[in-house]
């Protein structure tokens, strides 16, 4: 395969206007609005991180049987498939996610995006299990190399981010995120503490309001006073 430019990175995701992702507590509809969009952000890979991803893995058929322990498995990126119509993507470093016989979601190939600190056992499952995955960092994610890879392994030109704000943060503050698709619901939140679009640890000084500038591309307001804004994210 010829070598691929790294995927424009889209972070896509609905929140009220105080800046809350707890969509299923304002009472309004908005997950129709945001699949609507997400196709029409025309991605061939979404991804997210591990706790959002719990509940698919959790739904995957167990292995038939266990994989045989054959020694050392190498830590060396592993592609079951690259032809497939779409990708998704999981972020797990530590290898918590055990995906059983589930390879793909909706159509989507599954690939576990990984560090070296994982045991070869899950590794032996995941081969088992048909899914792809590929290493990025020895005990945390690399963020760019993560990116970088699913480009050139998996030939992923378009890449939605679709997690929480743990994930979303540390993707911006990595710095390959390249667009912002923001769903403005209208609901308060209003609640402390409550996960935001962006969360990252630390103090004043680590805010990202300085590092990384929002340039507004477009607006458009859709039906149930939900307004869609798109910007480019570029450095401070």
């Amino acid at each position: 395969m010829a070598e691929t430019a790294r995927p424009h990175v889209i972070c896509h995701m609905t929140s009220s206007v105080d800046g809350r992702i707890k969509t299923r507590r304002w009472g309004i509809d908005a997950d129709g609005h945001y699949e609507t969009v997400h196709a029409r952000l025309d991605g061939d890979a979404w991804m997210c991180g591990r706790v959002t991803m719990q509940g698919y893995a959790d739904s995957a058929t167990p292995l038939a049987a266990p994989p045989a322990d054959d020694g050392p498995v190498p830590r060396e990126d592993h592609v079951a498939r690259r032809d497939a119509s779409g990708y998704a993507v999981a972020l797990d470093a530590k290898g918590r996610l055990d995906w059983g016989a589930r390879n793909e979601i909706t159509g989507d190939h599954v690939v576990v995006v990984l560090t070296e600190a994982v045991p070869d056992a899950h590794l032996r499952r995941l081969r088992a299990g048909g899914q792809s995955y590929l290493f990025a960092g020895t005990e945390t994610i690399d963020f760019a190399l993560a990116v970088e890879k699913l480009g050139r392994l998996f030939g992923i030109a378009r890449l939605l981010v679709e997690s929480g704000g743990g994930l979303n943060g540390s993707m911006l503050r990595a710095g390959v995120i390249d667009e912002l698709s923001l769903l403005l619901a209208p609901a308060v939140d209003g609640l402390r503490g409550t996960p935001a679009v962006f969360d990252v640890d630390g103090t004043e000084a680590d805010s990202l309001g300085a590092k990384r500038r929002l340039e507004l591309r477009s607006c458009e307001t859709l039906s149930g006073g939900v307004v869609w804004l798109r910007y480019r994210v570029a450095a401070a």
